[in-house]
């Protein structure tokens, strides 16, 4: 039996993935499903990067939680990269499932297209509470193109807005991802298009881990709403020992 700690991405909470964490319960696991400061009922949306990492690492502590395979989705990797940082000795592996890697100094606007953040930029000034959200065409055919049309609409109405803070704020980290000592995993949605194959997620992110395991999957970048059954095996190949 693992521990397993799922941390979700921009836009959503530990919640959606619930789908996700029965499949890996069902194999004999403990699975947390944290939500991080800044999406969370009632959160300001003015939250930064700093604050989003000690959200989780404040629930490693309540919890008392060692020991943990820890993944982050997307945002989520900026997120545990900074937990597994402060907090290393609680963490047997790191799971980055289309995650972003950064290095001490990175913001996450640093490693997206520059179209991208323009339109955070455009849409925080439009709704002046620091917060950004998702226009649905986007969602639909860049971050989930292999759910069909009343998948992708159910799964975007759980959205929430996201404090655009944490994409802009550097990260501060002692040990850049590949000098870390804790094992490291990769999941790649081959399908996943939310970044562009131009720059995609992997090699060009991935390979920022150093060492690493891969685990290749088809789907998009929210497999969790599409194939969570699917997406619980990956975590599973991609945390075994």
């Amino acid at each position: 039996m693992s521990t397993y700690v799922l941390v979700h991405g921009a836009w959503h909470t530990g919640a959606e993935l619930e789908p996700v964490a029965a499949h890996i319960r069902s194999a004999g696991h403990i699975v947390h499903l944290p939500t991080i400061r800044g999406n969370r009922p009632g959160d300001p949306k003015t939250t930064g990067l700093d604050e989003a990492i000690q959200s989780i690492c404040d629930y490693f502590t309540e919890q008392d939680i060692t020991d943990a395979i820890l993944m982050g989705h997307s945002y989520g990797g900026m997120v545990i990269t900074g937990v597994a940082d402060r907090i290393p000795t609680r963490i047997r592996r790191l799971i980055y499932w289309n995650a972003f890697v950064p290095n001490n100094g990175e913001c996450l606007n640093d490693m997206v297209p520059p179209q991208y953040v323009a339109l955070f930029d455009a849409v925080a000034a439009e709704r002046g509470d620091g917060s950004v959200v998702l226009p649905f065409p986007i969602w639909r055919e860049a971050f989930i193109n292999d759910a069909d049309l009343a998948t992708a609409t159910r799964a975007y109405e759980v959205l929430n807005p996201h404090p655009n803070k944490t994409f802009t704020d550097a990260i501060k980290l002692r040990t850049n991802p590949a000098e870390m000592t804790i094992a490291k995993s990769y999941i790649n949605c081959t399908e996943d298009t939310a970044l562009p194959h131009g720059l995609p997620w992997h090699p060009r992110l991935s390979s920022k881990l150093g060492l690493f395991r891969l685990v290749q999957v088809p789907g998009s970048h929210e497999l969790c709403f599409s194939e969570p059954a699917r997406l619980a095996q990956a975590i599973l190949d991609a945390g075994r020992d």
